[in-house]
């Protein structure tokens, strides 16, 4: 059976601070580690009242050390907002602290809105333009120095520290291919070029010293609880979350609700966004999961959930294990 693995996004529920979200954190990764979760992935965003896992590479010092053998992670770190070389040196010393259990997954967006991208960057159009350049010179930092080399990640040369490439459109896709690297698609949120992604991927891949064949992970969304309708009730919190963010009010992950607040254009855009979803009691995430596989052919899934309390957060991830499980004696 493939293995299945956890994006994080250290969600700071409605009421609480940055510290309790990151305390979380941890404590969800150990959980995650005795469940036989393969990586624990973390994401970089910015500007966002509701996440608190912006500064990505110090959350994932944090996670490693407070774990032993699970893989630790970017899903991803957005590359434009960097310059490889800082990139490079951050996660050749995560790699050197951890060996073995660091991976640093890449995206092209800015995680936030125009204004707060800018005022990362300063130069907008230049670094998105620049993004394949700056994968390939990141590579070239975490390979053995060339006679000559001038730069040099210290730490990170030699370190081959694995490199993903995440996106939610074809043009991620046709660069990892072209790259020979692995492929996350983000269809957790954004799941309209699933399919032709992958077959962008897996047709135009070439093989390299990182890579002998396509492997492809797909993002979902997974809300576990005992019952259908209690599952669907933590689901509203992300729903919630997705309005707001489509107001332009970002906020902290606030508790579910009977009822959601919304017009019905917008829980359409939402109910869209967040397609890619499975939520219900153990059997109903069962034939979810099942399905999304056989639809997909994954590798591997990357399961992520922004569930209001922390208790029933951990619950879900424990049902969706189980079901890992019994899929792999199916």
């Amino acid at each position: 059976m493939i293995p299945f693995s956890v994006l994080d996004l250290s969600p700071i529920p409605a009421g609480h601070h940055a510290g309790d979200a990151l305390r979380n954190t941890l404590d969800l990764a150990r959980h995650a580690e005795r469940l036989g979760y393969l990586r624990y992935w973390l994401a970089e965003h910015h500007n966002m009242p509701g996440i608190a896992s912006a500064a990505t590479s110090v959350v994932i010092g944090y996670v490693a050390g407070g774990t032993q053998t699970i893989r630790v992670g970017s899903g991803g770190v957005m590359l434009p907002n960097h310059a490889p070389l800082v990139i490079a040196e951050q996660f050749g010393t995560l790699a050197s602290l951890y060996p073995g259990r660091i991976d640093l997954g890449l995206g092209r967006a800015p995680g936030t809105d125009q204004t707060t991208a800018r005022a990362l960057r300063r130069d907008l159009l230049a670094s998105a333009d620049s993004f394949p350049d700056d994968v390939v010179e990141l590579q070239r930092y975490f390979g053995e120095p060339a006679a000559g080399q001038r730069i040099r990640a210290v730490p990170g040369a030699g370190l081959d520290v694995p490199l993903w490439l995440l996106g939610s459109s074809l043009f991620s896709a046709q660069l990892a291919a072209m790259l020979g690297l692995p492929f996350a698609f983000a269809s957790h949120f954004a799941p309209d070029l699933l399919a032709a992604a992958l077959r962008t991927y897996r047709t135009q891949f070439r093989p390299s010293a990182t890579l002998e064949k396509p492997y492809a992970m797909v993002g979902v969304n997974v809300f576990a609880a005992d019952t259908d309708g209690e599952a669907q009730r933590l689901f509203t919190s992300l729903q919630q979350q997705f309005v707001a963010l489509r107001r332009g009010t970002p906020g902290q992950l606030p508790p579910p609700v009977d009822k959601i607040e919304a017009g019905e254009f917008e829980l359409a855009g939402v109910a869209h966004s967040l397609s890619c979803s499975v939520i219900g009691a153990p059997d109903t995430v069962h034939a979810g999961l099942a399905a999304l596989i056989a639809e997909t052919g994954a590798d591997e899934l990357m399961v992520t959930a922004q569930i209001y309390d922390h208790a029933a957060r951990l619950r879900s991830f424990e049902i969706t294990a189980q079901v890992r499980d019994a899929l792999a004696k199916a």
